[in-house]
């Protein structure tokens, strides 16, 4: 049997392999290599095809037969094929890359464009930026002319492309730069997939500006590796069709409202017709301290139970296909937003007030309170959540209607 893969260094948070199995059903495995090892491995033959990620792009081509003068220019190869015992070296993250911007409508014709990152996925966006024709390219790098002391001198930059790995998981909560004074910037990408939205995408979504991760990236330039290895055509419709299929098993589903609106029972019935993990942020705290909700908020005051709250979230918020179902209070801190849409799907269950439970929650001790507490709180609902499900008939009808948002 042909067998196809994945070399890099350290691969085991890489999506590649569920990615060709949903794009063809084919055998592709991933493969550490060792950089002493590479050349052995290389010149074995072994596979039929395969694809080539950090940190072997620009060293890989030295032990090809062949490069696609389109990889040469680049100066990295993601892709090589066994043509009959050649091995023929590619670039198929340009056009991944270019699919990427073009279905968030990111134009780079004429335009200012900035990179972050001076390393092979760095080349490759040089190289689309000169084809797609933009006005002026800058590249920022730790120690060069432009670096992160001073891209701010360029505010007048219009799309940045950020091909570094800053902010890729478990370093999910940092950001090669700040958006801020940006003034012109038309369009914002992220080669980073995982997490979902990363800081620097982020600061462009809450600034109404067109962005993307590198998730429709990776799986494009896949189908793309897949055309070279078989030798045929495949329709871009494959790779929305798996961009699906990985964002309704990767994102979590992230329940936010009111204490008493039903989230821990609609999250528990929700994990259970998924098939994933239930965490209850609430539980979670409760575990790490040793005590109760109520206990907490008279021994230590609510401002400590928010810090404790706050760091649970950020580690709960790394993890992906959870059901999470979190405190009434989480969004009064809209620090907490990020850390739950990095990796979510945000719904508000909404209830109404007279209808929430109140039984043993330190906030909820008259309906007054309760009502006085909604209306400090209900915009920043509607800001954190992504849909808004009403719980005030049969449960299983706000199950239902999750699931079909989904």
């Amino acid at each position: 049997m042909d067998k196809f893969g994945l070399i890099g260094e350290t691969l085991k948070h890489s999506y590649s392999q569920i990615i060709h199995s949903l794009l063809g059903g084919y055998s592709y495995q991933l493969y550490e290599v060792k950089r002493e090892s590479l050349e052995d491995f290389v010149c074995k033959k072994e596979l039929r095809g395969f694809n080539v990620t950090i940190p072997y792009k620009k060293e890989i081509m030295k032990y090809l037969d062949g490069i696609h003068p389109l990889a040469q220019d680049i100066g990295a190869v993601n892709t090589v094929v066994n043509k009959n015992g050649e091995l023929w070296g590619y670039n198929t993250d340009i056009w991944g890359m270019k699919y990427m911007l073009d279905r968030v409508g990111i134009s780079l014709l004429d335009k200012k464009v900035m990179i972050l990152g001076t390393g092979g996925t760095g080349n490759t966006a040089l190289a689309l930026a000169k084809m797609e024709g933009a006005k002026e390219i800058l590249r920022v790098s730790r120690s060069g002319e432009l670096n992160y002391s001073n891209y701010k001198r360029e505010r007048d930059t219009q799309v940045i492309i950020n091909t570094t790995p800053v902010g890729t998981y478990p370093d999910n909560y940092s950001s090669p730069i700040t958006l801020e004074g940006f003034d012109c910037l038309e369009g914002v990408a992220d080669v980073v997939y995982n997490p979902n939205l990363t800081p620097l995408t982020f600061m462009a979504k809450e600034s109404g500006i067109k962005y993307t991760n590198g998730l429709p990236m990776l799986v494009a330039q896949a189908k793309y590796a897949m055309e070279l290895f078989f030798d045929k055509k495949v329709a871009d419709s494959e790779i929305e069709r798996v961009l699906d299929i990985l964002w309704k098993e990767k994102l979590n589903v992230v329940l936010v409202g009111m204490a008493g609106c039903g989230k821990t029972s609609i999250g528990k019935i929700l994990a259970e017709k998924l098939g994933r993990e239930f965490v209850d942020t609430d539980l979670e705290i409760e575990r790490r301290l040793g005590q109760d909700i109520p206990t907490i908020f008279k021994e230590k005051g609510e401002d400590f139970f928010r810090e404790v709250e706050r760091e649970v979230l950020k580690e709960v918020g790394m993890t992906q296909g959870k059901v999470i179902a979190t405190g009434g209070g989480v969004v009064k801190d809209l620090r907490n937003l990020h850390p739950l849409a990095s990796n979510g799907t945000i719904f508000w269950i909404n209830r109404k007030i007279e209808n929430l439970s109140r039984e043993g929650r330190p906030l909820s001790y008259d309906l007054d309170a309760v009502k006085k507490l909604f209306e400090e709180r209900k915009a920043n609902y509607a800001c954190f959540s992504h849909f808004k499900i009403d719980n005030d008939g049969d449960i299983q009808d706000a199950v239902k209607e999750i699931l079909a948002k989904l």
